[in-house]
């Protein structure tokens, strides 16, 4: 589950899930719910690997949620469906999506960058949550 709430010019993402792999897979399908309305819609045709390494988890979500980015920029890629293994080296994850076709992809906000502003990963108990900030 994650929401996405206002944050003066910015927007805020609060992600939770049952385990930190479902965390950080939830926490890119947010990201993507700021830039496209209909995510749902988002076919998955093509897919990119992802290998991170970070020994902090905070800060490893930043650096996965900013490859994301960092893709759509450049390659104008849409993903809507992410299977994440995070283990002792890293993050490990496939993004699946399509080329953004403005005649089916209805765009929300643009998004600038991913911030530190806020920038939490923690557990509780049985239950990962995460917040962070994004510049839009």
């Amino acid at each position: 589950m994650f929401e996405v709430f206002e944050h003066t010019a910015d927007l805020g993402l609060r992600v939770q899930a049952p385990s930190l792999d479902a965390l950080f897979a939830e926490a890119a399908r947010g990201l993507f719910s700021i830039l496209v309305t209909n995510l749902n819609d988002v076919q998955c045709v093509l897919e990119r690997r992802y290998d991170l390494q970070d020994d902090e988890c905070d800060y490893l979500l930043f650096d996965w949620l900013d490859e994301l980015l960092y893709t759509f920029e450049t390659e104008n890629l849409l993903f809507a469906r992410f299977d994440v293994s995070i283990d002792e080296h890293g993050l490990h994850a496939t993004a699946r999506g399509e080329p953004m076709d403005l005649q089916r992809h209805h765009m929300d906000h643009e998004v600038k960058a991913i911030t530190y502003h806020g920038l939490q990963v923690e557990q509780s108990g049985d239950v990962w949550f995460a917040e962070l900030i994004v510049d839009i």
